[in-house]
């Protein structure tokens, strides 16, 4: 089994900067990738940033410049640094590690989630 245990959100004013981390323990494939989405009420839930193991990175559009997401591989531990924080970005935000495995096929796991409250 795998756990993820996510830290960091809270209340900031916009413009404010926060950064999330999420440490993952337990039967962790090594190949993976890991990331952080977030859910707004009323909303889907959407993927914000992704790194894989190597380092490779994605954003979606609307926190491209704003947000670094990074890891520690020895740590299984994934960050999201978040600056210029608008109201927008109000949600909670999801840790969330995922892998595939020859024969075994995908498997993904979920932190719990942790509440981003941006004021304006």
């Amino acid at each position: 089994q795998v756990q993820l245990v996510e830290s960091g959100g809270g209340l900031v004013q916009a413009g404010g900067s926060l950064r999330l981390s999420c440490a993952a323990s337990g039967s962790i494939f090594s190949s993976n990738a890991m990331g952080w989405y977030r859910q707004a009420p009323g909303k889907q839930r959407e993927l914000v940033a992704s790194i894989t193991n190597g380092g490779s990175t994605n954003y979606v559009d609307s926190v491209k410049g704003r947000f670094t997401i990074s890891r520690d591989n020895a740590k299984n531990t994934v960050y999201l640094q978040m600056n210029s924080l608008k109201p927008e970005d109000t949600a909670v935000y999801f840790c969330n590690i995922n892998w595939v495995r020859p024969i075994l096929g995908y498997s993904a796991y979920w932190g719990q989630g942790t509440q981003v409250t941006v004021s304006s």
